[in-house]
């Protein structure tokens, strides 16, 4: 089942991160601590939501825990097309892969982007994610590199830093 219960996810999202920034070949890029996601997550106002995928008790991950996968979202605004939706991270342990949870977890993403009155839901996939790209086109997202030519941009801590100093 689905949860929308940041409970769950904080005490689990840093093993989870790690697995996923190992897989992305990121893992250097992870700073979070639990306590900023507890804050974050669960403050006056929420920085971002998540959805849990759980397995039934007797289907539990090796830690015991019937979590085992995830989607973060946040919601952002464009003046073009208002509100939106921006899926973060998805992620499903490889044991547990191939079983319809990840289309779950987007297809709920989904929804609760049409509840809200999102026009778009949008993600980011790392260039050599091939799997993942067919995975999102196969259920209608449209590569906007290839379509509108957009390249997404970063300024990190040091830049912005820079950025306020001129």
């Amino acid at each position: 089942s689905l949860n929308s219960v940041l409970l769950y996810i904080v005490p689990l999202h840093s093993l989870y991160s790690q697995e996923l920034a190992e897989f992305e070949k990121l893992l250097d890029q992870v700073k979070i601590s639990e306590g900023a996601l507890k804050t974050d997550g669960f403050g006056e106002n929420p920085f971002f939501h998540c959805l849990v995928a759980e397995v039934p008790s007797e289907l539990s991950n090796p830690l015991g825990s019937t979590v085992v996968g995830y989607g973060l979202y946040y919601f952002t605004y464009s003046t073009w097309t208002g509100r939106n939706v921006y899926l973060e991270d998805i992620y499903v342990m490889p044991k547990y892969r191939g079983q319809g949870i990840g289309s779950k977890l987007i297809k709920k993403v989904a929804e609760v982007a049409l509840e809200n009155g999102c026009s778009q839901f949008r993600l980011a996939v790392l260039d050599w994610n091939q799997s993942a790209m067919d995975f999102y086109k196969a259920r209608g997202a449209k590569d906007l590199t290839l379509a509108e030519g957009w390249r997404f941009f970063r300024f990190d801590t040091e830049a912005m830093r820079e950025l306020v100093k001129k």
